[in-house]
């Protein structure tokens, strides 16, 4: 098969985010030659970069210096990481500067013939969505907003479970990279030391008895810095946790995990990952409260079952709890 497409789209910000990580202090006017701008429109750059959470300090006669070099994104980087058999099976990989969503933007290129595995990932999200359309702020770089396109053969109903998969993929991933403690909440939260660290949104289409297809969203929080104060739930990120590994890489890694999972999925279904997804699972064997339009009930969560439902213990019995139709929340 022929190499996927690559594009990492440029933009003045980038330029400058990229020449501010090349030396540890620059001046606004070393700025302004390098970029071909005015310092006017260097400082107004500067600011808007300040704006979107990125740590700028400003150094008394020597300029401008970053509080943490950047991370950036790249597509060939991801694409050199990835192993060669993969790279050769992608459709597109594409890194944005910001975006509405990862997911959305996927889905708007469908019905103009969007390639089968195809990736996009942005810097920054400006309405990135979790599940019932919450929303989820990264700042800028500061977290790695990931969607994968695949099509499928079977019905909808197949796909059944595909969202655990997903998270599976995605803890299984940041073990690899050393990141220790990442559990799963069911059905799509990331979660260390009992706070969100990040989650996966899935978006199905097509015909009900197939073909059909699914964008796969993963956000996973890296470097908020004061963006955590502001998040109205419990979060945390990867640099709490300890050095977060390298963007790029977590990309790739993160993108062959999936391919891998979603690949064994369309195969076999959901049943080889119960066992996996059971010694990551935070909420097998504790007190929930399942809420409802008419109010919440107590129960013992006893893991999924074969749809990927969530099996709940209540005093008249076992129940089976899917996601589109309640909440859960542990018990404090």
């Amino acid at each position: 098969m022929s190499k996927p497409a690559l594009s990492t789209q440029a933009t003045p910000l980038r330029a400058l985010l990229l020449e501010l990580g090349r030396a540890r202090e620059c001046s606004g006017q070393d700025l302004a030659s390098r970029l071909g701008l005015s310092r006017t429109a260097v400082w107004k750059q500067v600011e808007r970069l300040r704006a979107a959470g990125v740590d700028i300090e400003a150094v008394a006669g020597r300029g401008y210096r970053l509080a943490a070099p950047p991370d950036l994104l790249d597509a060939q980087a991801i694409a050199a990481a990835l192993p060669a058999a993969l790279r050769r099976r992608l459709g597109m990989l594409e890194v944005a500067w910001q975006l509405d969503s990862t997911n959305s933007a996927l889905l708007r290129r469908i019905e103009t013939g969007l390639a089968d595995r195809s990736v996009c990932l942005a810097e920054q999200q400006s309405a990135g969505r979790g599940r019932r359309g919450r929303p989820w702020r990264m700042p800028l770089a500061g977290g790695l907003a990931l969607s994968l396109y695949r099509r499928f053969d079977g019905a909808l109903a197949s796909l059944a479970g595909l969202s655990l998969v997903a998270g599976l993929a995605a803890a299984e991933t940041l073990a690899a990279c050393g990141v220790a403690g990442v559990g799963l909440k069911w059905p799509n939260d990331l979660v260390a030391r009992g706070a969100k660290l990040g989650g996966v949104l899935v978006e199905l289409g097509g015909e009900a008895l197939g073909p059909c297809h699914a964008v796969i969203g993963v956000g996973i929080n890296l470097r908020l810095g004061t963006t955590l104060a502001a998040i109205g739930q419990p979060a945390i990120d990867l640099a709490t946790l300890g050095p977060p590994p390298p963007r790029n890489l977590l990309a790739a890694r993160l993108i062959a995990a999936l391919e891998r999972a979603i690949d064994e999925f369309a195969q076999v279904g959901l049943g080889p990952f119960a066992a996996r997804y059971a010694r990551l699972d935070v909420l097998r064997g504790q007190p929930v409260q399942v809420l409802h339009a008419g109010g919440s009930r107590p129960g013992i969560a006893r893991g999924i079952d074969a749809r990927g439902a969530l099996r709940v213990a209540f005093d008249e019995g076992e129940r089976a709890i899917d996601s589109g139709e309640v909440s859960v929340r542990t018990n404090r």
